[in-house]
């Protein structure tokens, strides 16, 4: 049974720090660039808590965590984040194109506190392993603040849409607390929602709940060993500490507006690549559709075709291709299982639910049998690297960087959901849920 409760979020005030200057990308999607250009936008932006900047020169005195819990104590105390009056639930939507096309979507959900549970409690459920260098970040980060500023991305599914017709009222009510474009041109909105009865019936539709971490299973763990280590959680647990919850964002997964985009594969530094002898070993497996190109003026008509079968042939089990070969042979290449394959004889160490994963099929029966990559080796990033765009996958084999890469159809929402709920994990970058939630738009003191 989820449990989830309204709170009195800390919110920037737009009069003395404009939304667009201050709130930022999640931390692990903020590069180095997008740093200096935080930094250089405002002087409250969050990326002082978010993802400061590291120092030579820094002591257990001053650093990077010390910094954060500094700068965020000097914008409350200065009326520049307020706290909300009352506990509320927070209407939030994001208005964005789809990449690579020309499709807008909104998504809509609610941020609110919910309380943490074990995994064994089988309440929230996870879709994949977490790393211990992100979780060690953002432990520390928390110690020194005690606030959390990035949302936690949780999943639900409510069919009779009970809480998306609050959510719509409360749109419909009045103008946002909160609106701005990020840099990706996604349009985020914000309500409050403060109303008892609204606030109940969140609450009561969300008990018969169970909740999938989307995005944001770092940040996860690090709330659960933060309560654990807590000295009265270990005594006697006051479920009223707000410790003992943490702010997550809810969708749910039979409304419109959410989008996965795939996680395509980028291979290198593979001992003895031969795409030649990778098509012989998976001959009796796959079947093979070619789009060849003889010069860049026919590259691009070929390139269209093969992208518009790989998305065709999804119901297939497509996976795309594209290797570097000899400049006579350039090809891109769609690959799809014969039929009739058995898929326990292909892929015997994963279970029939894996085995429905464009991800996995490539992973079990392509990287590891065809070409050597481990899952050690794709753990220790020895040789695959990820990207979102179909275009920047086949830049890295046109610039030399990668011998191959491997493009995927994104897989459904309701997959994640039965593979996380069954107790089960997909591999690291099968999912990217776009897009990000926006860090700042809400704050949670997770002590009094």
């Amino acid at each position: 049974m989820a449990q989830v409760y309204p709170f009195r979020a800390f919110r920037y005030d737009p009069a003395r720090a404009p939304f667009d200057r201050v709130l930022t990308q999640p931390y692990d999607k903020i590069s180095p660039a997008m740093q200096e250009k935080y930094y250089a936008a405002d002087p409250h932006n969050l990326i002082t808590v978010e993802k400061g900047r590291v120092h030579p020169g820094d002591t257990p005195q001053n650093n990077v965590y010390t910094r954060a819990a500094a700068a965020i104590e000097d914008w409350i105390r200065n009326n520049v984040v307020v706290q909300d009056p009352a506990p509320s639930f927070y209407a939030y939507t994001q208005e964005y194109m789809v990449p690579g096309t020309d499709e807008r979507r909104t998504r809509r959900g609610f941020i609110g506190a919910g309380k943490l549970e074990e995994y064994s409690a089988k309440v929230v459920f996870r879709h994949e392993h977490t790393l211990s260098g992100p979780k060690a970040d953002r432990l520390e980060l928390l110690r020194h603040t005690k606030i959390s500023t990035g949302q936690l991305f949780m999943l639900y599914s409510d069919a009779q849409h009970s809480i998306d017709g609050i959510l719509t009222e409360a749109e419909a009510a009045g103008a946002p607390a909160t609106e701005m474009r990020d840099e990706y041109g996604v349009v985020h909105r914000l309500w409050v929602i403060a109303e008892p009865q609204r606030v109940a019936a969140i609450q009561a539709t969300m008990k018969d709940q169970k909740l999938v971490i989307a995005d944001g299973h770092h940040r996860y763990e690090t709330a659960l060993k933060y309560r654990n280590e807590h000295p009265t959680h270990a005594g006697r647990i006051d479920p009223d500490a707000p410790y003992e919850r943490a702010m997550m964002s809810f969708f749910n997964t039979c409304s419109e507006g959410l989008t996965i985009l795939p996680g395509h594969r980028v291979a290198a530094h593979i001992h003895d690549f031969s795409w030649s002898g990778v098509r012989r070993y998976l001959e009796p497996w796959f079947s093979a559709e070619t789009f060849p190109f003889s010069d860049e003026g026919k590259k691009a008509e070929a390139r269209r075709n093969f992208l518009s079968k790989l998305s065709s042939a999804r119901a297939k089990r497509a996976i795309g291709v594209y290797p570097a070969v000899e400049s006579q042979k350039r090809a891109f290449y769609v690959l799809t299982l014969r039929e009739g394959v058995n898929l326990a004889q292909l892929l015997p160490n994963v279970s029939p639910l894996q085995r429905e994963l464009d991800v996995v099929l490539l992973h079990e029966g392509i990287l590891e049998p065809a070409l050597g990559i481990t899952p050690q080796a794709v753990t220790a990033e020895a040789n695959l690297t990820y990207e979102r765009e179909a275009s920047a996958a086949m830049d890295a084999v046109d610039s030399g960087r990668a011998q191959i890469s491997f493009l995927l159809n994104a897989c459904e929402v309701e997959q994640v959901m039965k593979i996380a709920t069954s107790g089960e994990v997909m591999p690291q970058k099968s999912t990217d849920f776009y897009p990000k939630l926006m860090s700042g738009i809400a704050m949670y003191r997770v002590e009094s």
